[in-house]
């Protein structure tokens, strides 16, 4: 009897040599692989496109935000082309055909107070774009899930308290004074933008220190915080309603919606929370006579199904953010901006254009 032993052999047949152009594909093919998940999962590179967060975060910042902080959000919309923006020279990179539901990994925390976001921009439901592939803003968090929130002044209160405010914090300022003797680089070191709006006087964008700066220079006559006056009622103000007289710097109070949270519906509630009611959690919301109906049912309450945050730039007047649009859902959420990569200055010529003191620096 012949007993086959249970170990092969060593096949004396030689391997076949994979070609330069076989070789070149495997690699391609990994390193996409490999990148889409590190994209995906783990974190993802950003610039700074405007001065909404100056001088916290400044134009020509690039940074790396990190998805596995909160979660990483699966994608929702899977027909698309990767690492292109979402839409190029005109045209969409992406197809709405295939949507898929929300979906989010566990993270390692969850959104706190004055964390610097990365989000995609909640009202771009208004055009129909999906919500993985509309502009993505960068924020600080001011308010979590069921905060109530007030701008006073300019000061913003959480649940009754002042709010810690960034220490490069901008807001502007009207400054009557004879800068003849200020040269341009005297105002970049401090950190001032200016715009001359009549004789000897400037509007100025400046943190507060900036401004404190100022009030000590002999050429200077007064430095006047710009502050709309409560009661004064903007409407391109979030709930863009004259029931809720409500401007840059005197706002609210509102409450973050909360997953669980049920609030009694009335007219004024649902001027505030319609758009979360009806767009975001994808409700049908009508009013017929004094009667209030979700999906065809009367209803006295409602009770949400996810997360709300309130989100600010640290430029106060030079930002488009929740006092706009109002809450960013935790569906709208990418991550957290953790570190500085890189840094450039446009305004800048070659050899002095990159920031090098904002190159590696963390992000808080």
């Amino acid at each position: 009897m012949n007993w086959k032993s249970p170990f092969k052999k060593k096949s004396d047949k030689p391997k076949v040599k994979k070609t330069k152009l076989r070789e070149w594909v495997d690699a391609i093919i990994f390193a996409a692989v490999a990148a889409t998940i590190i994209r995906g999962l783990l974190f993802s590179a950003y610039a700074i496109p405007s001065g909404s967060m100056e001088g916290s975060e400044l134009t020509g910042d690039y940074l790396f935000v990190s998805k596995c902080s909160y979660g990483a959000r699966m994608p929702m919309t899977l027909l698309s082309i990767p690492f292109t923006e979402p839409t190029m020279f005109g045209v969409n990179t992406y197809s709405k055909a295939i949507q898929l539901p929300y979906f989010r990994l566990p993270g390692f925390t969850s959104i706190k107070k004055y964390d610097v976001v990365v989000f995609n921009k909640p009202n771009g439901i208004d055009y129909g774009i999906p919500v993985d592939q509309d502009t993505t803003l960068i924020k600080r968090c001011q308010a979590t899930p069921g905060d109530v929130l007030t701008i006073v002044n300019g000061q913003v209160y959480i649940n009754g308290k002042a709010s810690w405010n960034a220490p490069k914090a901008q807001t502007s300022y009207t400054v009557v004074a004879d800068m003849s003797s200020m040269s341009d680089q005297g105002l970049e070191d401090m950190h001032i933008t200016s715009i001359p709006i009549g004789p000897n006087t400037y509007e100025m964008t400046m943190p507060v220190q900036s401004a404190e700066m100022l009030r000590s220079f002999s050429n200077v006559k007064s430095v006047t915080q710009n502050i709309q006056a409560a009661g004064v009622w903007d409407k391109a103000m979030f709930p863009h309603d004259p029931r809720f007289k409500w401007n840059l710097d005197n706002f609210g109070p509102i409450q973050m919606p909360k997953k669980g949270w049920t609030v009694k519906l009335n007219d004024s509630t649902l001027a505030l929370y319609r758009r979360a009611i009806e767009d975001y959690e994808h409700n049908k919301v009508q009013i017929v006579g004094k009667d209030i109906l979700i999906n065809g049912k009367k209803a006295d309450t409602y009770t949400f199904k996810m997360d709300y945050y309130w989100m600010m730039g640290d430029n106060r007047h030079m930002s488009e953010d929740s006092r706009f649009w109002g809450y960013a859902p935790e569906d709208r959420i990418i991550g957290k901006a953790v570190i500085n990569f890189f840094s450039t200055d446009s305004t800048k010529d070659f050899f002095h254009k990159v920031r090098w003191d904002r190159v590696f620096r963390p992000i808080n």
